[in-house]
């Protein structure tokens, strides 16, 4: 549970104003979440990855930061559940197009559960601030398929795990879907040796600067040095490699100002990302 004061900061760090749970409530409070916290593997490749417990994370939050699932979807399962919701974690894995299904750990899944008043009974929502440029909104966990803005996501049951559900992505999105296991998960250090994995020199963020939101009708992504928006028009891309212009999409595009870190540290992640991009470029010169 976070302290009023923590509650209060957090809010604001949203701009939204606090209200009683509902349904209404919490997409707000969802929207607003991956409208201005990106998610991004920023910290891990600079090799100064945070901690994800719980405190560590709200305080980063609070702090002007963001990150990856385990610190988006954890810093805000604990906001939930100060404003009133039943929110649970769950073991969850994204599954890569050209892989198979899994449920691997490496991504914390949330559920919020209350009353539905037209079904008469509660009604388990899939709730998911951590996966970049998906949902906008949450989902209800009922076999179907969704339309939020340009993206068409579908919730079916899990075939990788028993009782669990699957959120598959839009067709045109970087990643096919997600599954999620249905028991619930009590402590957030379950998933610490994963984390530490991906934060690790043999992690594919060590090399791989991205950086993602949501929007109402479409979302943001910076790879490296490739800017790309996906909206109703499909995906436009261009390379941003003027430093000045990339710290500021970062700043403007993703509200990621960087403060913590030192201008000699903002000097070498930038050296270090336009080297990958130009290694990247010489190999694949038709690319866009």
């Amino acid at each position: 549970m976070l302290t009023t004061q923590q509650t209060k900061d957090y809010l604001k760090r949203l701009g939204v104003e606090f209200d009683s749970p509902s349904k209404e409530f919490l997409s707000a409070l969802h929207r607003a979440h991956v409208e201005k916290l990106s998610w991004q593997t920023i910290d891990i490749f600079a090799g100064k990855p945070n901690a994800i417990d719980i405190e560590t994370s709200i305080s980063h939050i609070l702090n002007q930061g963001s990150s990856y699932c385990f610190h988006l979807n954890g810093a805000f399962s604990a906001l939930l559940r100060s404003l009133g919701y039943n929110v649970s974690l769950h073991r969850a894995g994204v599954q890569p197009k050209g892989k198979e299904p899994r449920v691997d750990s490496y991504h914390l899944g949330l559920t919020v559960t209350m009353p539905d008043t037209a079904l008469q009974k509660e009604q388990k929502w899939l709730v998911d601030v951590g996966l970049g440029d998906m949902p906008y909104e949450p989902l209800p966990i009922i076999a179907g398929e969704y339309q939020q803005g340009p993206f068409i996501y579908k919730i079916k049951p899990s075939d990788v795990t028993e009782n669990g559900w699957r959120l598959e992505n839009d067709p045109c999105a970087p990643f096919a879907g997600v599954d999620f296991a249905p028991e619930i998960v009590e402590d957030i250090e379950e998933f610490n040796s994963k984390h530490e994995f991906l934060s690790s020199p043999d992690s594919v963020w060590r090399s791989l600067l991205l950086v993602q939101n949501r929007q109402q009708n479409g979302s943001n992504e910076l790879r490296g040095c490739v800017f790309s928006q996906r909206n109703r028009n499909g995906i436009q891309k261009r390379e941003i490699i003027n430093k000045k212009a990339w710290f500021e999409l970062l700043a403007d595009v993703f509200d990621e100002k960087l403060n913590r870190y030192s201008k000699l540290e903002k000097d070498e992640i930038w050296n270090q990302v336009i080297q990958i991009h130009d290694q990247w470029r010489r190999e694949n010169p038709d690319k866009e």
